[in-house]
């Protein structure tokens, strides 16, 4: 350890937290989160990074206790429960295991009233085991069941046991310790479910965020309010006072033991199930038990089920519904075509659980039993295999959709053994053959109903931009993901201060290009004020300080909404002019605090006020000249004292009697707050001994009765390089040098008009609603876009092979063959690591009859006509929303909506609108009205001549397009 108790050196503190760091995630463990600027500024101050040791070990960058005032939800009362939304791991904070936060925490402390923010880490997905940090908590509302309106909102960790909820909820509600208690999940008005097994964890009950759960008090007489479970060894009909409950069998020779004692609970009695109406797709389809209630169960249409939302699965459910309407894959399903498919040893596959967990919810849904159900199950096993989807956050439905459509094909490959195939250029053969053989080595592998109704033909080109290479080549596709072609613009909020200090700053809305440059909002700006764009400087200000100085070519996709966004006008935007620098200045404050144990008094700054960037003269710049300058630019908000006025005469008596405040005891104190990191600090080290103060320099008889002195500063105003004299010699600056105007606090209080200073006029366009002009294209105008030629981006190079290097080659998308199926992907959703938006923008496209031919480069393709089956729907914005799908029922050709649990009659018309997400569509015609037996018989068909295929050394072109199925049946 370091003289005095400190911390160790910094070459033995990052040898320890670095050893720390490399510790693996372990469920149950608890990490610990720590703001990622101080964290930043730690590393400096260790030479963590071998590239930037310059500040290592340099009292200027000593990062200070540890601050995570900007994690904390309200920084004023920070609580490590709620924390800011949309907190991103290693941008806003870092992860530590306990063991570097407590060497951490023992070496520097934490601000005072700052509690660790502490979280566990929990594990995802049962097959697929994955560990994570669990940031933010898990908010539940919680009742007692005799008053279900009053709800009290807690957080738990997902890896919290139902039995400590329980306890949790017992002392919430002051139930006593010889009351029998049990705890329900509420799921609707009427529908819970029992959570009976005490050890189970938030994330094993699959409770989400905002989950109600309700605790119940056994009566004095040793029954429930809410009646008695039953268990397994008792019936499956729970007789009750007003009628009989009957639960659906199980599948035959399997025990649900998932749902057992988990039967939905009602306040009223359920009666008992009706005659389901008859469908022509259905016999007699047994079903596990669902948690259904008294509204979930009656006489209706088949397929016309809605399915319950287990918290933010709105997008599984639209997805579900748009697929339940695809009539030859429900059919395959509900007649049991999948059982003799089922792969279940396919590596790539889902061990057969989402092929036999989604056919289950298909015979839910269409047994005409009820009105909905509870999809528990699927979400579960969904979860097992893919954990982003394991959580309860808002999803993606077409990203839930690609998911399912390639488990359910891996579940349900007919290929048991995939054959090693080698993929050939096309080198100048025509077009037909190189399709031919890439579909056929598609299917050599990838045999399934997904493939037969799903999958169709890409024809991809490449040139190189340097020897004209041409590749070809030509790629399966399960769907088609279209731009939207439209001017994509975003707005952003700018505060200009001018050069002239009578101006008050301004407030600005900017209508800017979504993928453009700090030099296009420059322009915007300037079309609005007549300054020109190169007389500006963006900055984004946070705390009091510059966070960041924008380059003109910077994207403004590193400009989040909640940025603050200053543009300072300046005389010139250049490092090199030989006359003029641009200075930055920052505004502290001095604060003296006693320290009674040690006899003296401790000195920090704390920062203040807007930032300013101040042009001086390069040369022959004086202590009085640089004042009478900031005296000058701050004129606005603040007023010299008169002559006479001996403000300071308090502060000449206080420092007769407490000592001189010299520069030293100014050096080692670091500003109040966060500490930033210092990447500027080498520019002010040569003028160390040219603009230094010394102690004979000091003292209360003749030093300035100004209202603030200079300091040199870092880059963040937190550490300070030197005290600059006052005295008649010319002051040294670089380009890299910050000012901080060090103010007496008397001074402030008495000259400085805060109210004045922080005032800003707002201009027309604040408050102006944009301007929204009313886009509509079509479907059509959207798929040429998809087909139009493009350069691919620096990040995404293609190796040429004759080059032998990476090129930003030319690529093209022509489509050679569409499936049956052919589903459409509307790209509304836009985002990246520091934005998000979506595109409401409205999208036509036909219900019926829509025409492809035009697209298809293959002239042997064939009929290409479809009819709209369903949409799935996306309302909001990113982040949030709700999904609802469209859907055309093969009972009785009409449309529904499906929103959820709810099931309503729609009309044709509705389905088009700007919330339409994932379009479906069927290829009209009799290749999708074949009965389900010419389609099985095609299916075994392929199956048999596709694996007779797998086992030949040499494959002919008789093996796989011998039947209709193998040989391009997508035309």
């Amino acid at each position: 350890m370091a003289e005095g108790g400190g911390p160790p050196e910094p070459k033995v503190q990052k040898s320890q937290v670095s050893s720390d760091l490399k510790k693996e995630l372990k469920k149950g463990d608890t990490w610990y989160l720590v703001d990622a600027k101080w964290f930043k500024q730690w590393k400096k101050y260790v030479g963590y990074d071998s590239w930037d040791m310059y500040g290592m070990g340099d009292q200027a960058t000593f990062p200070g206790p540890i601050d995570n005032s900007a994690l904390y939800k309200d920084p004023q009362t920070p609580d490590c429960q709620h924390l800011k939304e949309h907190l991103i791991d290693e941008l806003d904070y870092m992860l530590l295991p306990t063991e570097a936060w407590d060497k951490l925490v023992s070496w520097y402390g934490m601000v005072n009233g700052q509690q660790p923010i502490a979280r566990k880490v929990v594990e995802h997905g049962m097959f697929v085991k994955h560990c994570k940090v669990e940031v933010y908590l898990m908010e539940l509302k919680l009742c007692q069941n005799d008053n279900l309106d009053n709800c009290v909102s807690q957080q738990f960790s997902k890896a919290d046991t139902i039995d400590y909820i329980e306890k949790e909820m017992r002392k919430l509600f002051a139930i006593g310790e010889d009351k029998e208690t049990r705890v329900w999940n509420k799921y609707m008005s009427n529908t819970y479910e029992h959570l009976n097994k005490p050890e189970n964890t938030v994330q094993d009950a699959g409770l989400y965020q905002g989950q109600i759960l309700v605790i119940e008090q056994q009566n004095e007489d040793g029954t429930w309010p809410r009646g008695n479970v039953t268990n397994k060894s008792s019936s499956s009909a729970r007789n009750m006072e007003m009628g009989t409950y009957s639960a659906p069998a199980t599948r035959s020779g399997e025990d649900n033991e998932e749902n057992e004692n988990d039967a939905a609970s009602s306040n009223e009695p359920t009666p008992t199930i009706g005659t389901p109406k008859s469908s022509p797709y259905i016999n007699s389809y047994s079903s596990t038990y669902d948690y259904t209630s008294e509204r979930g169960r009656g006489q209706v249409q088949p397929g016309l089920c809605g399915l319950s939302n287990l918290g933010n699965t709105c997008f599984m459910n639209s997805a579900l519904q748009c697929l339940s309407n695809v009539a030859v894959l429900t059919r395959y399903f509900l007649e049991n075509h999948y059982q003799e498919e089922l792969n279940s040893d396919n590596p790539l596959g889902m061990k057969g659980e989402i092929a036999k967990t989604y056919a289950e919810l298909i015979k839910q849904i269409w047994s005409g039993k009820y009105s909905y159900t509870i999809p528990r199950n699927f979400k579960t096993a969904v979860g097992r295999f893919a954990p982003q989807f394991s959580g309860y956050q808002q999803q993606d439905s077409h990203e839930l959709l690609a998911f399912l459509l390639d488990g359910l094909h891996e579940d349900l490959n007919r290929i048991r053994k995939k054959p090693y195939v080698e993929l050939r250029d096309a080198d100048g053969r025509p077009d037909e053959e190189v399709a031919e053989e890439a579909w056929k080595n598609h299917r050599l592998r990838n045999d399934s109903i997904i493939v037969d109704t799903f999958h169709g033909l890409f024809k991809s080109t490449l040139v190189c931009p340097e020897c004209s290479k041409i590749s070809i080549t030509f790629d399966p596709f399960c769907y088609l993901s279209l731009p939207l072609p439209i001017k994509k613009e975003r707005y952003i909020e700018v505060v200009l201060i001018r050069m002239d200090p009578a101006a008050k700053p301004m407030q600005y809305k900017l209508c800017v290009p979504k993928m453009g440059t700090v030099q296009d909002l420059c322009e915007a700006l300037s079309r609005l004020t007549k300054i020109s764009p190169d007389k500006m400087v963006v900055t984004d200000v946070y705390n009091h300080r510059f966070h960041k100085v924008f380059a003109p070519d910077e994207g403004l996709s590193h400009i989040l909404d909640r940025d603050d966004i200053y543009v300072y006008e300046v005389p010139v935007n250049t490092c090199d002019d030989p006359d003029t620098l641009i200075l930055p200045v920052y505004m502290r404050e001095r604060k003296v605090r006693q320290n009674p144990s040690y006899n003296y008094n401790n000195v920090s700054t704390v920062l203040f006020g807007t930032p300013l960037l101040v042009p001086i003269p390069r040369k022959n710049t004086t202590y009085e000249d640089l004042y009478r300058i900031m005296l000058q630019k701050m004129s606005r908000y603040i007023q010299e004292p008169d002559s006479g006025d001996e403000w300071y005469v308090e502060e000449i008596k206080n420092c007769v009697k407490d000592g001189v405040i010299g520069d030293d005891d100014m050096k080692n104190d670091n500003i109040d707050g966060e500490a930033e990191s210092e990447e500027d600090s080498q520019g002010n080290d040569s003028l160390m001994n040219d603009n230094s103060m010394s102690d004979d320099d000091v003292n209360c008889d003749n030093r300035p009765h100004r209202m603030f002195t200079f300091h040199l500063v870092n880059s963040y105003g937190s550490a300070e390089i030197e005290h600059i004299r006052d005295d008649d010699r010319p002051i040294k600056f670089t380009n890299r040098s910050y000012l901080a105007l060090d103010w007496d606090p008397k001074a402030k209080e008495k000259y400085y008009d805060e109210k004045q200073a922080e005032e800003l006029d707002v201009d027309e366009t604040v408050n102006a609603t944009p301007m929204r002009k009313r886009q509509v294209i079509s479907l059509k105008d959207c798929i040429q876009l998809f087909l139009v030629k493009e350069k691919l981006g620096a990040d995404d190079p293609w190796y040429c092979p004759r080059c032998k290097k990476h090129q930003q080659a030319t690529k093209k998308f022509d489509l050679w063959s569409l499936p049956k199926i052919l589903v459409i992907h509307l790209k509304r959703f836009s985002y990246n690591r520091y934005w998000r938006d979506k595109l409401d923008t409205m999208v036509e496209f036909p219900t019926r009859d829509l025409d492809m031919s035009e697209f298809i480069i293959n002239d042997g393709h064939g009929y290409a006509t479809y009819d709209l089956i369903g949409v799935s729907n996306h309302y909001g914005g990113m982040g949030g929303g709700h999904y609802t799908a469209y859907g055309k029922s093969r009972e009785d050709g009409q449309w529904y909506y499906y929103d959820d649990s709810s099931v309503s009659p729609a009309s044709e018309d509705q389905c088009v609108s700007k919330a339409a997400y994932v379009l479906f569509y069927e290829l009209k015609g009799s290749r999708c009205e074949r009965s389900e037996k010419q389609t099985a018989q095609a299916n075994r068909k392929s199956a048999a001549a596709t694996q007779s295929s797998a086992n030949c050394t040499d494959c002919d072109n008789g093996t796989t397009s011998s039947g209709e199925d193998d040989s391009m049946e997508i035309n």
